[in-house]
């Protein structure tokens, strides 16, 4: 049994990935187990069970969930109070008052987290420099934190106007709920988000309250679990803007983790790029509950200081990932005019697909796969659970009699209309923000993503899709990859001229100062500590902002930024102006670097080439009904290997499927490389 070994563990809607770094033998697992949605830690306990480690020799564990974001996707997050600077009530609910969808007659806006009844506000005031133009009426904030506690709020968020200057009302605000409401979780705004913009860092901090009270139950308790199983090792969590942060950290700004869960697969992703020297990748990350497509450009991936969930932002650094409900339990339907569609209802972890044998009755993308050939009833899906074709045909059988198809013809509908769909988000990622598919190699991952990726790159003109090693569980590799991170900003408008070196002493040692206190903390010299500083920079009269890192050692800062804004204004948007520039936001992400795992080398066959396992009818149409496929085991492959489509390769987490025209070769580090062909069939 090996000794400090690593884990990761990402909690996906139907199964839960599991990738362990044993460091004596340098040896990479990677295992999947059953989801528990109504006992979260229990899936998380039951993926440390499939381990080679006892958990005392757990050095370091990586996790990632979608708990929070489960939370707001269904409206059971905490019931949640806001307080605002009195005759600021309503920023919340007026939000921006916009409607991206203005031409769009079917759009309904989401459930609101809460309403005016929730809502509270305290006389007090601060300018935007930070001046006190109002004290903190205590008299009044005690009634309000009364009428809070005995409403019975399980958390309140606190924003007041321009906190991001002066945070000392929130703060006294805090006190005083801590008197008069001690069981009510708090979330002061400032502490999220340093910056202007009011509407936006109110919205944060609603976010942050409604899902706290859940996240905290939920790693305490995994945290009692862990302690109680001999855990003793550092516990990470995956963060939405990338990198990670300590369960402590997590447990007092959860609105961090709201898009953590596939953030794992773009930061393995980056550091997969930088492996086999591919820098700039498209990913798609197929699992059981959904899709996430994301970029790797220069090998790094994209960034975005704000996010979005539902039209509600979230003012904290956020990976560029686009989301669909397109995964392998993705529900088959018929709408309202009889059309087939897929997604993004979807069967989960519990019952599943039909095929899966746990009481699923309703077609999936994952029966029809299996209906097809793509998957087959030989290999066990993380060597544990075995489908059950004549399952799937039955759950395929009925629609397929609604609509006039054989249950074969209406399963190849399905897979056709899934792959449309993520051809819809690489298209979202790529062509509708001007960049072109063709300059990029397709990265496919996930327990789905292999079954789709030629189709999909075949289509989009992709000439090449990259396969990783434990493509099923890469997500998971990617946290082991996931350095912790902390984001630090102060709003700063002036012309960019004022950047001189004086002012970014003033606005950077403040910032650089508790950056280094907040990683000693937590356990990193400063050997480990790598501070990057960068400032958000627009057009006088823009609204948006492009984001530029600020140069080390240049006599002329503001000209070297300008260069850089110029250059990344003319990328994004195609063109350049001869306005004024100024800046906006200065910018702090403070690193404490981990060490990273090492892929191992492949070793190379001696002698012949791969051999086929057999072969597999694969149903392609009504034309081509019995296509036959070879058959390969990926855990046989050695590096150079050479397979000539058409082909199903399978392995322990995953399925990949090349077509006729198709080349597939084996990397150094057991990466497939296939060269799409272009008559491949979709």
């Amino acid at each position: 049994m090996s000794r400090s070994s690593r884990v990761a563990i990402d909690v996906g809607g139907t199964f839960t990935d599991v990738v362990e770094l044993l460091p004596d033998s340098g040896e990479l697992r990677f295992d999947k187990v059953p989801t528990t949605p109504s006992a979260p830690t229990a899936g998380v306990m039951d993926a440390f069970g499939v381990t080679q480690s006892d958990l005392s020799d757990v050095t370091m564990f990586t996790h990632g969930t979608t708990l929070g974001l489960n939370a707001l996707l269904t409206r059971t997050g905490a019931r949640t109070a806001v307080i605002g600077t009195q005759g600021f009530r309503d920023v919340y609910l007026l939000g921006r008052t916009d409607r991206r969808t203005m031409y769009d007659i079917t759009y309904r806006p989401p459930a609101a987290l809460l309403e005016r009844y929730d809502t509270f506000e305290v006389p007090e005031r601060s300018l935007f420099d930070g001046t006190v133009h109002r004290p903190l009426d205590e008299t009044a904030a005690r009634q309000v934190g009364t009428t809070v506690a005995e409403r019975g709020y399980d958390s309140v968020a606190v924003a007041f106007l321009h906190s991001y200057a002066n945070p000392a009302h929130e703060l006294q605000m805090r006190e005083i709920l801590a008197e008069v409401a001690p069981g009510v979780v708090v979330t002061l705004s400032h502490e999220l988000s340093r910056e202007y913009r009011e509407y936006e860092r109110t919205s944060t901090a609603v976010l942050d309250a409604y899902v706290k009270p859940i996240v905290r139950r939920y790693l305490e308790t995994l945290e009692g679990e862990l302690a109680a199983q001999g855990f003793g090792g550092r516990f990470l969590m995956t963060r939405s803007g990338g990198g990670a942060m300590t369960a402590s950290s997590a447990r007092e700004q959860p609105v961090s983790l709201i898009l953590s869960g596939p953030a794992g697969g773009v930061i393995g992703a980056a550091a997969f790029a930088e492996i086999i020297g591919e820098p700039n990748l498209i990913t798609i990350d197929m699992g059981g509950t959904s899709l996430d497509a994301s970029l790797i450009v220069d090998g790094a991936p994209v960034l975005h200081q704000g996010a979005e969930f539902e039209n509600l932002p979230i003012n904290t650094p956020s990976l560029y990932i686009h989301t669909i409900g397109a995964g392998g339990g993705s529900i088959a339907w018929l709408d309202g005019a009889g059309a087939l569609q897929v997604g993004p209802q979807s069967a989960g972890a519990d019952p599943g697909p039909a095929s899966y044998g746990r009481g699923g009755t309703k077609p999936t993308f994952t029966d029809a796969a299996l209906a097809i050939g793509y998957l087959g009833t030989g290999t066990p899906l993380g060597g544990r659970l075995t489908l059950d074709d004549k399952l799937a045909t039955a759950a395929l059988e009925p629609l397929g009699t609604e609509v006039g198809l054989s249950a074969m013809a209406l399963a190849r509908g399905i897979v056709r209309i899934s792959t449309t769909k993520i051809m819809g988000a690489v298209r979202a990622i790529t062509v509708e923000v001007g960049r072109d598919p063709k300059d990029f190699a397709l990265l496919s991952f996930g327990g789905g993503g292999g079954l789709v990726a030629v189709d999909v790159a075949m289509e989009l003109g992709i000439p090449t899709v990259i396969v990783p090693p434990g493509q099923g569980a890469f997500s998971a590799f990617g946290m082991l990859m996931a350095d912790v991170q902390h984001d630090f900003s102060r709003t700063a408008v002036a012309p960019l001229a004022e950047l001189t070196p004086a002012r970014l002493d003033q606005n950077y040692g403040p910032m650089i100062g508790e950056a280094r206190d907040v990683l000693a903390a937590e356990g990193f010299d400063t050997d480990a500590q790598v501070l990057t500083r960068s400032v958000d920079v627009r057009y006088s009269g823009q609204e948006h902002t492009v984001t530029v890192p600020i140069p080390d050692g240049v006599a002329d800062v503001a000209a070297a930024v300008e260069e850089q804004f110029t250059q990344l204004h003319e990328r994004q948007y195609g063109h350049t102006m001869d306005d004024p520039i100024e800046m906006t936001t200065m910018r702090l992400r403070a690193t404490g670097t981990v060490d990273k795992p090492t892929l191992p080398l492949l070793p190379p066959r001696d002698s012949g080439g791969a051999k086929p396992d057999g072969h597999r009818a694969v149903y392609l149409s009504d034309d081509e009904p019995d296509a036959q496929y070879a058959l390969y085991t990926r855990e046989s492959l050695l590096a150079g290997d050479e397979i000539a489509g058409p082909a199903v390769i399978s392995e322990h987490t995953a399925t990949t499927v090349i077509h006729a025209a198709d080349r597939l070769r084996v990397g150094r580090h057991g990466e497939m490389v296939i060269t799409v062909g272009s008559t491949g069939k979709a």
